[in-house]
């Protein structure tokens, strides 16, 4: 018969939110283990009773060569962010059994009366600040668990420089203790908040109170995007270079010479799990960048400052690479493009040129990929006449390549 190892979550409020069978089994336990916390809320146990440190393989250790009834507390759910996952690597699922309580961040959610079913959750403890605003810019409603160094504050500040303050934040300190404290502020306002060690931070999205933040549908207008003139991919043909894209939701896409970002805006809509990296040099289209991903409240797109290929070394492999423009870098670019992108992988480019479209085929010919060239001729009735004239836009070749 398998030895049993009671996993006990404590809940916010003490030893008050034990369940009866929980109570029971600590009472029963020879070896009791837990965090400081956890332990002083049973100072009579008669047990054996050891703290969690810093070395939680010598825990497995102990747990691997005892033979007593044992329990491990922890706080809250031990499955959410929490010993748990460490146990079930180590040990064998059968010697261990949850008993979950109330997290501190439902706990939270309760205080602050606001349905939790829709947030996501982050743990920012060893992940990096990036990493973890790139995932509650990517959400609605977050949930993060903050640590000494990705503070609050520290969160705010990247959020504010990434233009990102659309939040209404609710910095939750303390919970359970007398020291309880939930402040209802702003983005802005934590900048201002030295938050107590011992927290959560809930972040909910606020859009436009008057309604008129842009939901996109595929085929945004050009008008709508702020762009130099020219210099954007025409609403038709970026329809038709997303399909070529062939883009699934949790791919990596490399939008490279984003112009307006117009591409890159229509790809975060398709692409909700995945990143999207929009590379450009020119300082002009960089402002427009920007003020396009407020519009359109972007959320997976990183803006990369640079010169293609110089800039794409420290990306992320990519699923799929738009190239839209090339700065004169074209056949540096795709041989860039080409060490990194896997079997299977796709590049879509755009050419108004017949240099461009050449140079192109002979590369991806010459690499060994499936070629398809798509001629794109679009003519649209000009507005405000008495007679409905069709203008020609000039043609576009969409190229695609697929990698062997």
């Amino acid at each position: 018969m398998n030895k049993k190892i009671y996993v006990i979550g404590a809940g916010v409020e003490g030893h008050e939110g034990f369940g009866r069978r929980s109570l029971d089994l600590i009472a029963q336990a020879g070896l009791l283990i837990g965090g400081e916390r956890q332990l002083e809320l049973f100072p009579e146990h008669p047990g054996r009773k050891v703290s969690i440190g810093n070395n939680l393989a010598e825990v497995v250790e102990l747990l691997t060569n005892t033979q007593e009834l044992t329990v491990v507390l922890t706080s809250g759910d031990p499955l959410f962010f929490s010993i748990g996952r460490y146990l079930l690597r180590n040990l064998p699922a059968g010697d261990l059994e949850f008993i979950p309580n109330v997290s501190s961040v439902q706990y939270a959610f309760a205080k602050i009366k606001v349905p939790w079913d829709d947030a996501v959750f982050i743990s920012a403890h060893g992940r990096g600040l990036k990493k973890a605003v790139d995932r509650i810019v990517a959400n609605d409603k977050a949930a993060i668990l903050t640590d000494e160094i990705n503070t609050p504050k520290a969160i705010a500040t990247e959020l504010t420089a990434r233009g990102r303050e659309g939040y209404a934040a609710y910095l939750c300190e303390e919970l359970g203790t007398p020291r309880e404290r939930i402040l209802a502020t702003d983005v802005k306002g934590l900048l201002e908040i030295e938050a107590a060690p011992l927290n959560v931070l809930i972040l909910i999205k606020e859009y436009d109170a008057d309604g008129d933040a842009y939901i996109p549908t595929l085929g945004i207008p050009d008008e709508e995007f702020a762009a130099v003139k020219k210099l954007i991919t025409k609403e038709e043909v970026r329809v038709i270079a997303l399909a070529k894209l062939q883009l699934r939701h949790d791919m990596c896409l490399w939008d490279i010479g984003a112009g307006s970002g117009s591409v890159s805006i229509e790809a975060d809509h398709l692409l909700p799990n995945g990143r999207i990296f929009a590379v450009e040099r020119n300082p002009q289209c960089l402002q427009f960048i920007r003020d396009n991903l407020r519009k359109f409240n972007a959320r997976n797109i990183s803006l990369v400052e640079g010169e293609a290929p110089a800039c794409l070394e420290n990306l992320p492999d990519p699923d799929r690479v738009f190239i839209g423009g090339s700065g004169g870098n074209l056949w540096d670019i795709l041989k860039a493009v080409d060490e990194r992108l896997p079997a299977e992988g796709r590049i879509v480019l755009n050419a108004i040129t017949l240099d461009t479209l050449t140079s192109s085929t002979e590369f991806f010919d010459n690499a060994g990929y499936d070629v398809e060239v798509t001629a794109v001729n679009i003519s649209r009735t000009r507005p405000l006449t008495d007679y409905k004239m069709f203008e020609a836009n000039n043609p576009v070749f969409v190229i695609t390549a697929t990698k062997k």
